[in-house]
């Protein structure tokens, strides 16, 4: 290689910014897509993992206040009907079923088990609804992103290979800048996808411990309302 054509090569910028201003509209389309996509999914990332951690700590502190000992109706009169926290909710659904329940009388109307449990159960599903939104988009990212990349880098390639029979020269002055603006696309296709996947089996996983919990304070909780149907 002469010293012409390496002191050309040096004097062209590699950078982010300038490789991204000498790709083709196409190419530039894709990495703007992946950079938001990027984005977006910290964005989901960030927003997840602190609501998982507040649900957490209101789960054991609602834990703690349900196996106090102190009575189901004072502790559903304090929480009211309309609670802030997850666990809450999942228990004010099951005790206003069960008040609804009681006939003027203060007798039980039939089939209150079943409309109890099923009461919660369309509380946990609200809660898993809101808990799990967002997550599809890190799988749709974390599966999609590098064939997106790849695709603005088999696009970028082509037209660095265009420009090569356009110039009749097969110089690193040439070959190289084409070559680094569609390979950048890959990298940032990579770049969305590698954090959207790992963070999406690791808050998968949250949300089935934290969606586990709740139902199995629901099992517990509706054991105790049968003991006192039974009763």
């Amino acid at each position: 290689m002469d010293t012409q054509t390496l002191a050309a090569a040096q004097e062209i910028d590699f950078s982010m910014l300038a490789l991204f201003a000498r790709a083709t509209i196409t190419v530039k389309i894709v990495m703007i897509m992946l950079i938001a996509a990027s984005f977006w999914s910290w964005a989901i990332i960030i927003q997840k993992t602190i609501s998982y951690r507040a649900a957490r700590r209101e789960a054991d502190a609602f834990d703690a206040a349900f196996w106090s000992g102190e009575p189901l109706d004072e502790l559903f009169d304090q929480i009211g009907a309309e609670p802030n926290g997850a666990s809450e909710r999942v228990f004010a659904a099951g005790m206003m079923e069960w008040r609804r329940s009681h006939r003027q009388d203060g007798k039980l109307i039939p089939g209150a088990a079943p409309r109890i449990d099923r009461s919660m159960d369309v509380a946990i599903a609200k809660e898993s609804e809101a808990m799990t939104g967002g997550l599809s988009f890190l799988a749709t990212v974390g599966s999609t992103a590098p064939f997106v990349g790849l695709f603005g880098t088999v696009w970028g390639i082509m037209h660095a290979f265009e420009e090569i029979a356009r110039q009749q020269n097969t110089s690193l002055v040439v070959v190289a800048p084409g070559i680094a603006e569609a390979l950048l696309a890959t990298a940032l296709g990579l770049l969305a996808a590698i954090p959207a996947v790992v963070f999406y089996n690791k808050l998968s996983a949250d949300s089935d411990r934290i969606l586990g919990g709740y139902e199995a304070f629901a099992d517990e909780f509706s054991t105790i309302l049968s003991r006192q149907l039974d009763s």
